[in-house]
């Protein structure tokens, strides 16, 4: 018998995992010690499999994701799956300079200790799948970002910041079923600094898709949307499998002209417009 167990900031998408694979959801409970130390349990686990899923969107979430392994494993679990839907430093995937650690490497490791297999969605880098012993199983959700979009897109454009994620916008387009792609030049000179240089693809009077895999502070993308207007563009949508949507970033995206914003529920947000249950439940 297998149950899902959910970490706290991935109840909506471990429930809607649970209906997919037609499995039962476990009760957890999440608390906090005046000394402020999480403790994560599950009171009533009592199956022989285990799917953990949560996103590691904070220190804590990882810390509340171990105690959940190890309390299924306490629990008699002989078999423990852990899902990441997004997975928290996964960008950090190598040294920044001398005397910087790997931190996807470090994390890996820990969640490794106590799990028998590992799912997740969209890595940044599928390199960062190869810190996970055994070695991580990437899952592709970006289809489904194509579900929310409007029937009635006017020759549309789907539009990656950068060439290193094309191959996202390819994956939408198609799913989709109608389409150009392409991508914008993208340099980045610091942490923070990112310079955009347009692409080539005609865009007036054109709808306009913009995909990505994760939309942090939006600075990025709201660049490449105010491009687009500078060249006549018609709607635009932006799309991403990770909707962080840290600060004021859907403030700064709306500010440059963006219809909608939509992404799944790997971190869950009001963006959050589809599911990534049935991409998962097809892997597990």
């Amino acid at each position: 018998m297998t149950t899902i167990v959910s970490g706290s900031a991935s109840q909506t998408l471990a429930a809607a995992l649970a209906r997919e694979l037609e499995k039962p959801l476990a009760t957890v409970e999440y608390d906090r010690f005046p000394d402020g130390e999480l403790l994560a349990g599950v009171p009533d686990f009592d199956d022989d499999r285990a799917i953990v899923v949560a996103s590691t969107v904070s220190s804590d979430a990882h810390l509340e994701l171990l105690q959940l392994q190890d309390a299924v494993r306490e629990a008699g679990a002989e078999e423990v799956v852990t899902v990441l839907p997004y997975m928290g430093y996964g960008r950090q995937d190598a040294a920044f300079e001398a005397g910087h650690p790997v931190s996807a490497r470090a994390v890996a490791r820990a969640v490794s200790t106590g799990t028998d297999r590992v799912l997740t969605v969209n890595p940044h880098e599928k390199a960062v799948c190869e810190f996970f012993e055994p070695t991580a199983t990437p899952v592709d959700a970006a289809g489904r970002l194509a579900e929310p979009l409007p029937a009635d897109l006017e020759d549309p454009v789907f539009l990656s910041p950068d060439a290193g994620a094309i191959d996202l916008a390819e994956t939408v387009r198609d799913a989709y079923g109608d389409g150009e792609t392409d991508y914008f030049e993208k340099t980045r000179h610091s942490g923070t600094e990112v310079e955009i240089t347009p692409s080539d693809v005609d865009v007036a009077g054109r709808d306009v898709v913009v995909t990505d895999d994760i939309i942090a502070t939006g600075s990025t993308m709201s660049e490449a949307v105010g491009v687009l207007r500078n060249r006549g563009v018609g709607r635009v949508f932006v799309t991403c499998v990770h909707p962080l949507l840290a600060r004021n970033a859907v403030t700064k995206l709306s500010r440059a002209g963006v219809e909608a914003i939509y992404g799944t529920d790997t971190i869950e947000r009001g963006a959050s417009a589809v599911s990534v249950a049935p991409a998962l439940a097809a892997e597990l």
